[in-house]
């Protein structure tokens, strides 16, 4: 017996949605227990990464954001709000995070921000993740004098950013070239 006509579509388009959600989830894991294997597994070779209006190759990324980290007695991030857009072996999402921290050493200790990722994701042998990310650093619950100085994302710049259909979120395919080395 065969499926009703869009049945296997649907069904892949669930599967595929599932594994991303998984990926991104392997991601925010990863950071948070400081599992660099995790965090990397969320990311293809040669992925580039934008976090606030600094571009990484990913492994220069995730030494940023490991160090970043450090500092911190605890930090959790969440990822809500997920959209994705499969056509093929490729799709573009969006979901929103909350980041929360705890320092040890600050007047005021707890730090909270959202924004959002926004990802390029392709599937290479069976395999969906993350080949271009943008994310966008939105607002901060913590006074700028408070936060360390560390390697600390900048605000993604306003045209990255809008309420209307120029958003990051809109453009396809989603794809960042790093900078020149200065010098």
């Amino acid at each position: 017996m065969s499926a009703p006509d869009g049945l296997e579509a649907k069904l892949q388009g669930l599967v595929d949605r599932a594994e991303i959600l998984e990926c991104l989830n392997r991601y925010a894991r990863g950071l948070d227990r400081h599992d660099r294997e995790m965090v990397r597994s969320a990311y293809h070779d040669g992925a580039i990464d934008v976090h606030g209006s600094q571009a990484f190759e990913v492994e220069d990324f995730i030494d940023w954001a490991l160090a970043y980290h450090d500092p911190q007695l605890h930090h959790q991030h969440y990822i809500t709000n997920l959209t994705v857009e499969v056509r093929g072996d490729t799709a573009h999402s969006e979901c929103y995070y909350l980041f929360v921290a705890r320092y040890p050493d600050r007047e005021t200790p707890l730090t909270v921000a959202g924004g959002r990722y926004v990802d390029r994701l392709e599937r290479k042998e069976g395999r969906w993740a993350i080949s271009t990310r943008v994310c966008t650093a939105e607002w901060r619950a913590a006074p700028e004098s408070k936060l360390p100085d560390r390697g600390r994302p900048r605000i993604v710049p306003e045209v990255y950013v809008s309420h209307d259909l120029s958003d990051v979120s809109y453009v396809r395919p989603l794809e960042v070239e790093l900078a020149p080395e200065p010098g």
